[in-house]
């Protein structure tokens, strides 16, 4: 057993006993680690207010590989107020989290974590939360191993492309479109840029409406198509956009 200091989000917290918790925490060093917070659910308890969902801080945990390990008490990094107080954004939240510690199963990359929270960070400040998220999506496509083809034409590599298929895997010519849905030229530069895009230095981000939708039916079509994970919290942030 040894005590450490590592940064981290809550992203679940379920009831252990009368008055603790069990708290899921993504991680920068150690990917998602479960830690036991005794008498969490105290009202005077020092630990009540680290202890919920999306609380980002600096915790002091005794760890445990591979075990439980238990939270001895945390610094709030940010409190994440305005991502709190809006439905929409902390569903956006729950979904990357979510997805998040999915992607982690396939290999603890700390680039994972820095993609993550610079997402959140984005979000807070009032940035776009469905651009926000597509970026994220995109880039965890590499971690899961089933990049879709941007640099050409997926059948037979021109430049010279007009949409993108999520069905043939990434961008087409007008020569191989055949009965495929033809985006917006914007789309196509949009995601090639948002590709390459360093979340955490982003100050503008201005889409369309109509080149927004169209990159998020292209990534939610991939990742069912692909990736063969189908969160709840991606149904419903879906029923919660076409309200």
């Amino acid at each position: 057993m040894e005590i450490i200091k590592i940064e981290g989000v809550v992203i679940r917290e379920k009831p252990f006993g009368e008055t603790s918790k069990i708290l899921d925490i993504i991680t920068k060093d150690k990917g998602v680690i479960s830690v036991l917070s005794k008498g969490a659910k105290r009202l005077k308890s020092p630990l009540r207010s680290v202890s919920e969902r999306f609380c980002y801080a600096n915790f002091n945990i005794s760890y445990k590989e591979n075990k439980l390990s238990t939270l001895i008490n945390a610094d709030v990094i940010n409190p994440l107020f305005n991502i709190k107080k809006d439905i929409k954004k902390v569903s956006y939240l729950n979904f990357i989290s979510e997805l998040t510690s999915e992607v982690l199963k396939e290999g603890n990359n700390k680039k994972i974590y820095d993609i993550y929270l610079s997402a959140i960070i984005k979000i807070e400040e009032g940035y776009d939360p469905m651009v926000i998220t597509n970026i994220l999506e995109l880039k965890y496509l590499s971690f899961l191993g089933v990049s879709p083809k941007l640099n050409g034409c997926v059948v037979c590599g021109s430049q010279k492309v007009v949409t993108i298929s999520a069905y043939k895997g990434g961008f087409v010519c007008k020569n191989h479109a055949d009965n495929d849905f033809i985006v917006n030229e914007k789309t196509i530069k949009m995601i090639r840029l948002l590709e390459y895009v360093d979340i955490s230095k982003i100050s503008k981000l201005e889409v369309s409406e109509n080149v927004k939708k169209e990159i998020n039916n292209f990534i939610d079509d991939y990742y069912d198509r692909y990736t063969g994970l189908y969160l709840k919290s991606k149904k419903f942030l879906k029923s919660l956009i076409n309200l």
